[in-house]
């Protein structure tokens, strides 16, 4: 009682899981439901941080499968007797979307290691999540370019990535709380939470 979790529906992306609005009207929790050892909002924090290191990796695999399906695309797609994989500005894409992946591979591995040590922060984890999922943005774009007028097509992967993408941007905490969290880890000043 107290309780509901009434289904969002009209969604353009993240289409393959349920969402809901959580809504909690004169809601009681017992105290033998409530979680042992967690004071305040260290236990939600713990799991947000767990949900953003989880959506780096998951923007680098969608950052994969559009590379894949461009670099396929580009070695079929013929015009003027060559794959346009032969030309230059292709290339210099596919190049470019190779390196942004590994390098989001290399971020998320890192973090990983310092999760696994018990010494990451969370200011790491908002760098990689938003780096990840900005980089997988770009490469979705670039990936639909590289595929022309069939980039639209949902023959190919790339606009569910792309508009999923666009959702991952802002759940588990925008791009611009990501970037005041930085910010206030690189100079020592919050900017987010200031006496008026």
């Amino acid at each position: 009682p107290g309780f509901t979790a009434p289904e969002m529906t009209g969604k353009h992306s993240l289409k393959a899981s349920v969402t809901s609005e959580l809504v909690f009207q004169d809601c009681r929790i017992p105290k033998d439901r409530i979680l042992p050892g967690v004071e305040g909002l260290k236990g939600p924090f713990s799991c947000l941080n767990n949900a953003r290191y989880g959506i780096s990796w998951g923007a680098v695999g969608a950052a994969q499968s559009c590379f894949s399906s461009a670099k396929e695309y580009a070695l079929s797609r013929i015009q003027f007797d060559h794959p346009i994989a032969s030309f230059q500005l292709v290339q210099n894409k596919l190049a470019w979307m190779l390196r942004e992946i590994t390098k989001g591979q290399l971020l998320a591995y890192h973090l990983g290691k310092k999760k696994d040590d018990g010494t990451w922060t969370s200011e790491q984890i908002s760098l990689a999540k938003m780096n990840n999922v900005d980089m997988a943005l770009e490469i979705a774009r670039m990936a639909r370019d590289i595929h022309g007028a069939n980039g639209i097509l949902d023959e190919y992967p790339i606009m569910r990535h792309m508009a999923n993408l666009e959702s991952v941007k802002t759940y588990e905490g925008t791009h611009d709380i990501h970037n005041l969290i930085l910010g206030h880890h690189i100079t020592g000043i919050q900017a987010f939470r200031r006496e008026l």
